[in-house]
């Protein structure tokens, strides 16, 4: 119980500097879909390159941040030798790939679409540079238990970055895109200043047999996580080249929009993964560590749902984030959240080949998730547009969760308590239908009350089930003296 308490904690920190954050952040969606125009397609352009920023992000990091967290908790590792090894790593592939964009980058903007815009993949190229090698000392502090200097680095950069972004768009009225790429180099830049003196503490160190050692751990680790991203982004990367009409960038930029909506999945994800992946690899050898999973997984399942409910309940207030153009794909928000729902039951399932040090098998859930995905983009896109990309995301994460959860029950079996599982899945569905029902003629104040109190009978369930009273603290002292 003490490694759940920890993990609440952790959870609420990471959780402080991304969902707090990036709620922030969504400032900047609002502010771009109001000042840019979807039939100008400024918007698609903007997700394009960062669906191209994202994947590369994972190519360069290389799956030195997992890798990192399981040597360096290894007794016959030394921390600092194995932070050093793998921020070697990922700064060489860095400068080579920075060098290539900057050799090559008339025929790449070329084949990319942008020939007359490279300055926009030269900006991102560097961005994705910074946060490559910002992502070693970041996890090291992970590592460390310094999660406050974690949330707090995360916070500043997006304060500095919404602060640049309103000074721009509207106090100077700037409509031009490429002002987005620019504050984000100039930001990631900033940020990485301060990590100068985690640097200099650091002991230096280069192993080269530890480095064999954790490529050998890592590059099924990089499969997963370009096969992973590729679930996240292969759509919006795919979208211009597949959607042959005119407006092909004007429709990407309404779903890359409205995806924002839905991302609250994807923030409560990142957040409990800051927390849970070093608690997991620093408790695997306690008696009750399966537990302590099922657990974990259950109690992920029931907060994800709920805040599922939550976005589908006030949907009529969270429409506004969107500008008017952009609404019409709106519908696509339930189907992308239930997307990432299954994305982070993969994520927690994951653990079993992770600890067994059989990531081979996470590259082959992953890719056959991603290929499902691929598939369904390339064959429907062309007829259905961008509710391609929704349904293709929540196929594929399904496919890469279920071979997971099957091969691993034989693997490495955990007995999770599967009908409470599936008994909050159906409140859920059930919930959610009562919902949409509800008439689109009533008036919204009703239609929130009555939204609210469907919140409040799955509240009632989970404290009923899963949550007594008597447990929580402060309040379940009162409980317990009656």
């Amino acid at each position: 119980m003490a490694n759940l308490k920890s993990l609440a904690k952790d959870t609420a920190i990471y959780g402080l500097s991304s969902i707090v954050g990036r709620f922030l952040n969504y400032l900047l969606m609002p502010l771009y879909t109001h000042v840019i125009s979807a039939a100008s397609g400024g918007y698609g352009v903007v997700t394009n390159l960062y669906a191209y920023t994202a994947l590369i992000l994972i190519i360069l990091i290389f799956g030195m941040e997992t890798t990192l967290f399981r040597f360096a908790n290894k007794a016959d590792e030394t921390p600092d030798t194995v932070f050093s090894t793998a921020l070697s790593v990922v700064g060489v592939l860095s400068a080579i790939f920075l060098a290539g964009m900057f050799a090559f980058i008339t025929p790449i903007s070329e084949a990319l679409g942008y020939a007359e815009h490279p300055e926009y993949l030269l900006m991102m190229s560097g961005v994705v540079v910074l946060d490559a090698i910002q992502a070693m000392p970041l996890s090291y502090l992970r590592f460390q238990k310094k999660s406050i200097k974690f949330a707090s680095l995360k916070l500043l950069f997006i304060i500095l970055n919404i602060v640049l972004n309103v000074f721009y768009f509207v106090v100077l009225g700037k409509t031009d895109v490429s002002y987005v790429f620019s504050i984000n180099l100039w930001c990631t830049g900033l940020i990485t200043f301060f990590f100068v003196p985690d640097f200099l503490k650091v002991k230096w160190h280069f192993d080269w047999a530890l480095l064999k050692r954790m490529l050998s751990y890592s590059w099924p680790i990089l499969l997963l996580g370009v096969a992973g991203i590729l679930n996240q982004a292969a759509d919006k990367i795919l979208f211009p080249l597949i959607y042959k009409e005119a407006d092909a960038q004007a429709q990407l930029g309404i779903y890359g929009a409205c995806v924002k909506v839905a991302m609250i999945m994807a923030l409560i994800t990142q957040a409990f993964r800051y927390a849970y992946e070093p608690i997991v690899f620093s408790t695997a050898k306690e008696k009750d560590s399966k537990e302590y999973y099922a657990h974990a997984m259950k109690y992920f399942i029931i907060f994800t749902l709920f805040a599922f409910l939550c976005v589908i309940a006030f949907m009529d207030v969270l429409q506004y984030l969107v500008g008017e153009e952009y609404r019409q794909g709106l519908v696509v928000v339930p189907i992308v959240m239930v997307a990432e729902i299954m994305m982070g039951i993969y994520f927690n399932l994951s653990f079993w080949y992770k600890l067994i040090d059989k990531t081979i098998w996470g590259a082959f859930f992953s890719l056959a998730g991603c290929a499902v995905l691929i598939a369904v983009n390339v064959l429907f896109i062309p007829r259905y547009g961008y509710m391609a990309c929704a349904w293709g995301g929540c196929v594929g994460y399904g496919t890469a969760m279920l071979l997971s959860y099957a091969v691993g029950q034989k693997c490495n079996p955990i007995r999770y308590d599967l009908k409470g599982i599936f008994s909050y899945i159906v409140l859920a569905a059930v919930l959610y239908v009562a919902m949409t029902c509800l008439p689109q003629t009533w008036p919204t104040w009703l239609r929130l009350i009555l939204d609210m109190g469907v919140l409040l009978l799955f509240l009632i369930e989970v404290v009923r089930k899963d949550l007594p009273l008597h447990r929580l603290p402060v309040i379940g002292k009162k409980f317990k003296k009656r």
